[in-house]
């Protein structure tokens, strides 16, 4: 039976074939048909592999499918993304190598980007103090750098924080996100203290203790702007009545509340500055009580320990890459003189010498494996970058597929990992099939390649010498 005596014409020409939506499906062979097929031709009594199990055949099958798809298959994969002001886009899901990365200019034309792995990278940086030492927090961990709290583990003390505020307008307790009643941060009247009333630091905690309505700490000067994400966490032991909350507020004084906590446990959410438009205090975080326990105004009591804020993409940021994503490359400089023009005098000194790399005007990016994120030079800002990549063939059921044209050496290549894994083939045996992997595997890439002779011809046309036929 022929492989297109059930297929419809008009279902190809119409994009409408059942499963596959694509005009090339013709090309391929689906990993599950190169199993069955070398299961059928390969393994068995009498055959070349005397016994051997799908699910081993089907390891092989994949380990193939993902070393070929690295240099033999053509098997590059395109992703377009917008580069903010934050100049970081995060790699593919799939990703494992890049081959090229450009953005794209005003008439959809590539502009190439160029790698700067070897100049710069964005290494590992942890919290220092003054002296340039390593703090480390109760655990004998590092802190990260990106970590907006000063000191939201309280350990050695509760310095960087206000204890002991009360939140109130007119007189009156205001609760954090009411519309038209700023907030005001004043020392609470009444004498407060352990074990009376208030909030006190106990053992590498803050411990509220008899809290009132409205009473509350804070941290001021923390570097929230508005529009940005942030990983906000806070633990709560103790808790034993009442409603807490604990709230950001950016650089225009509009505030972002967490979720109202009301039990123990830690609470990590994500949120975006600015939720709330409100004339509150800029650049201040706060945790406060916002409901005493139902039918009284005191006895509430809660230990807060560990808040952390980290702005999201920045949460090891290094000095090395603030530096890059700051600084306007030499290429992205505007002069007023053309260095082919008459004026020699200007560009004295700005050709000799040159590194051949950064003969450029495009751009730059370095890609931090580590974290999975791609960063560009600041002149990328605002542009459209297509990621040009290599992935696995194995991200999904759809992309597990063989070119007709390697077919063979996907069959090879199984061959010889199930005789090289097995202890009973001869060496000589083994040896042949590496022969064969490799023969086929070379095939598959010459078939791939796609050589044309009218294309070479026609590259040579452009040569000195004319090229009759």
């Amino acid at each position: 039976m022929g492989l297109l005596d059930n297929h419809v014409p008009q279902q190809h020409y119409q994009n409408t074939h059942p499963g596959t939506g694509r005009y090339n499906h013709y090309q391929f062979v689906s990993l599950v048909d190169i199993i069955n097929q070398f299961i059928i031709g390969y393994v068995g009594e009498g055959k070349l592999i005397s016994k051997a199990d799908r699910m081993q055949v089907n390891f092989h099958a994949q380990r193939a499918l993902a070393e070929l798809s690295f240099d033999t298959f053509k098997s590059v994969k395109s992703l377009e993304s917008y580069v903010t002001n934050s100049l970081v886009l995060p790699l593919p899901i799939d990703y494992v190598n890049y081959t090229k990365i450009s953005f794209v200019d005003n008439a959809g034309i590539k502009k190439p980007l160029y790698p700067t792995l070897s100049k710069t990278s964005n290494p590992q940086k942890y919290q220092t103090d003054d002296d340039y030492e390593y703090l480390f927090d109760e655990d004998g961990n590092f802190i990260s750098s990106g970590e907006l709290v000063k000191n939201g583990n309280f350990h050695g003390g509760s310095d960087n924080w206000i204890l002991n505020q009360t939140y109130n307008s007119s007189g009156a307790v205001n609760l954090p996100g009411s519309a038209n009643q700023p907030i005001i941060l004043s020392t609470v009247a009444t004498t407060l203290g352990d074990p009376v009333q208030g909030w006190f630091f106990e053992k590498n905690k803050i411990k509220g203790y008899n809290l009132v309505q409205g009473q509350g700490f804070s941290q001021e000067n923390v570097e929230i702007i508005s529009g940005e994400s942030y990983k906000v966490s806070i633990t709560i032991s103790g808790y034993d009545a009442g409603l807490y909350r604990f709230s950001i507020v950016d650089e225009k004084g509009d505030i972002t509340h967490l979720t109202d906590i009301s039990a123990n446990g830690t609470y990590t959410e994500t949120l975006v500055a600015g939720g709330t438009a409100n004339a509150f205090q800029s650049k201040v975080i706060m945790f406060k009580q916002v409901q005493a326990a139902v039918g009284t105004n005191t006895g509430n009591n809660i230990t807060v320990d560990n808040i952390s804020i980290v702005r999201l993409n920045n949460e090891e940021t290094s000095t090395t890459w603030s530096n890059y994503k700051s600084n306007k490359p030499n290429e992205n400089k505007q002069h007023d003189y053309d260095y082919d023009d008459h004026i020699f005098e200007a560009n004295v000194g700005r050709r000799y010498g040159i590194d051949p790399q950064h003969a450029q005007d495009n751009g730059s990016y370095y890609i931090d494996n580590t974290r999975g994120l791609i960063n560009f030079s600041s002149n990328i800002s605002g542009k459209t970058v297509i990621i040009d990549y290599i992935s696995d063939s194995l991200g999904t059921e759809e992309e597990m597929q063989v070119h007709k044209l390697a077919e063979e050496a996907m069959y090879k290549s199984i061959i010889y990992a199930i005789l090289s894994t097995s202890s009973n083939v001869p060496e000589y045996a083994v040896r042949r099939y590496k022969r064969e992997k490799f023969a086929a595997v070379r095939q598959a890439k010459l078939r791939l390649s796609n050589i044309k002779l009218e294309e070479i011809t026609q590259i040579l046309r452009g040569k000195s010498k004319q090229i009759k036929h």
